[in-house]
């Protein structure tokens, strides 16, 4: 998004979920949704939306399309939301088709296969329009490969993630996972059409230099003393727990944690537990009821304090500690970027 910025272009973002607000999930030049136009396309679109019986995400996709189209974006970069093959955002037919990596998540739905997780992810691949990936793991890759070709994707790029870029270059996303994601972005912005980028010099193969402005709240996001990361998965949390240890925080190092209990979370707890000093485990109030962990099932996890009320843990983890890392969901970070003095709600 930061080179379509850089290039003069009017860009569209729509992602999910958010993390405080609803109307961060449709930005346009780095400006959310206002509250007034979001309530006016729900209106607008609620007898669609109770005449198909389409859920919130499909009813959020249709209104972040229209509000790009109504505010003027020239493009935009558009998140799947679960899978790729029956996900609302594959009604699209897009300039590229990104996937980025396989992991083990929406199990209910996609299953505890990788590999046919990475055909459904691969299944937003369309018939002459390229499709990039940056899957690590072989087996993985050829399986996406294979489903994006079977889908008629051309050209398939499968973007070598290893190397390692020339001196001087800087990125705005801490993490070593992030340079992974830059070589990506840089592959899928190769392989838009002509004309999609009006000005500039053509992508080469380094990775550009606007990366050093890209920015998304809550993925490593460091503000003072406090981290935050939406880290919700064990592939999550690994990824986290490296680019912890890359970035090196002042010690002690406490973390506020809060995880859905239909996530894998005695993993992810295990992963955590060893690279700080202290864990305080809570409920975030805006996970549904029946997604709620209970202090019965994560007392049998790492030695940890257990604090199911969310204000008075907010209150607690900050005790001496020289840094504050906040993760295990979105709901977990959202909570606490909306009560913290000074940090003003995200979008």
């Amino acid at each position: 998004m930061s080179e379509l910025r850089a290039r003069g272009l009017r860009v569209g973002l729509y992602t999910s979920p958010h993390l405080v607000s609803a109307c961060e999930r449709m930005v346009v030049d780095d400006v959310p949704i206002s509250e007034e136009a979001f309530a006016e396309w729900a209106t607008l679109l609620k007898p669609h939306i109770e005449r198909t019986g389409a859920s919130f995400f499909e009813a959020t996709t249709a209104m972040a399309l229209a509000d790009f189209a109504a505010r003027g974006a020239d493009v935009a970069v558009i998140e799947v939301g679960l899978g790729g093959r029956l996900d609302a955002t594959n009604v699209i037919t897009p300039l590229v088709s990104v996937v980025t990596k396989i992991a083990l998540e929406h199990t209910d739905y996609l299953g505890t296969d990788l590999k046919g997780i990475a055909r459904e992810k691969a299944g937003i691949a369309k018939p002459r329009v390229a499709f990039v990936t940056g899957e690590p793991n072989a087996d993985l890759r050829a399986e996406i490969l294979r489903e994006a070709e079977r889908r008629g994707a051309t050209p398939i790029v499968a973007v070598d993630i290893s190397r390692t870029p020339p001196a001087g270059t800087v990125l705005g996303l801490r993490g070593p996972h992030q340079l992974a994601n830059a070589w990506v972005a840089a592959a899928a912005l190769k392989q838009l059409p002509g004309g999609a980028l009006p000005q500039g010099p053509p992508i080469g193969e380094e990775i550009p230099a606007s990366f050093a402005d890209a920015y998304i709240p809550a993925r490593f996001d460091v503000r003072g003393k406090w981290i935050f990361d939406v880290a919700h998965n064990p592939d999550g949390m690994r990824v986290l727990v490296e680019a912890l240890s890359s970035y090196g925080p002042a010690r002690p190092v406490h973390a506020l944690v809060g995880i859905r209990n239909d996530k894998d979370w005695r993993p992810m707890l295990e992963l955590l537990a060893p690279v700080v000093d202290r864990l305080v485990l809570t409920v975030p109030p805006s996970i549904p009821l029946m997604q709620r962990w209970s202090v019965s099932d994560v007392s049998g996890g790492p030695i940890a304090q257990i604090e199911p009320d969310f204000d008075t843990a907010l209150r607690e983890v900050q005790d001496g500690a020289a840094t504050v890392l906040v993760t295990g969901s979105f709901h977990t970070v959202g909570d606490a970027l909306s009560r913290l003095p000074g940090f003003a709600p995200v979008g």
